[in-house]
């Protein structure tokens, strides 16, 4: 129930700041924004939610420090490390994908890796303050960044896919 608060948030923060602000823009950025602002959703359920409803009590329980040990779950044989490792890598492929199509500027790649970074860095210092029971890695950074990677290779593969769908959208719009 406390997510429900969390995604009732997100909801009016889309139809009443961005949905209008998008729109003007044209229906392609209408499109790939909203597919970003979805999935972008679907990573803080994943990965913070419940925040609202957790806010009163953040400092409540003892901030654990991030692992700056790479990889030590692997080599301590801890837990399920490779199922960890895979759904990490999976979780930010769509960042990798998507955007370069949010950020059509050049230099696409280095802004990709820097933005799928930024985003697993902030998730991981904001996990143990939100959510006592939840822990940062340095291993998860690297995983994510290496899915936003991976997510940007596919979308270089698919560009001229992805070109021809965004050039209909703005025409189909108009």
């Amino acid at each position: 129930m406390k997510i429900v608060v969390d995604f009732v948030a997100l909801i009016l923060l889309y139809c009443f700041v961005f949905y209008k602000r998008w729109k003007d823009k044209g229906i392609d950025v209408l499109f790939i924004n909203t597919v970003m602002y979805i999935y972008l959703s679907f990573v803080l359920y994943f990965t913070l939610m419940p925040i609202i409803t957790a806010l009163p009590f953040m400092f409540n329980h003892p901030y654990d420090h991030m692992n700056m040990t790479p990889f030590i779950d692997v080599t301590l044989g801890r837990g399920d490390f490779y199922r960890q490792v895979t759904l990490n890598v999976i979780m930010t492929v769509p960042f990798g994908i998507l955007f370069p199509l949010f950020d059509r500027k050049e230099k696409r790649f280095l802004k990709t890796v820097f933005f799928t970074f930024l985003l697993s860095f902030t998730i991981e210092i904001l996990q143990p303050l939100i959510n006592g029971f939840r822990s940062s890695d340095i291993t998860d950074i690297i995983t994510n960044v290496t899915g936003g990677i991976i997510g940007y290779v596919i979308y270089m593969i698919f560009k001229p896919l992805a070109n021809k769908i965004l050039n209909l959208l703005k025409r189909c719009g108009k």
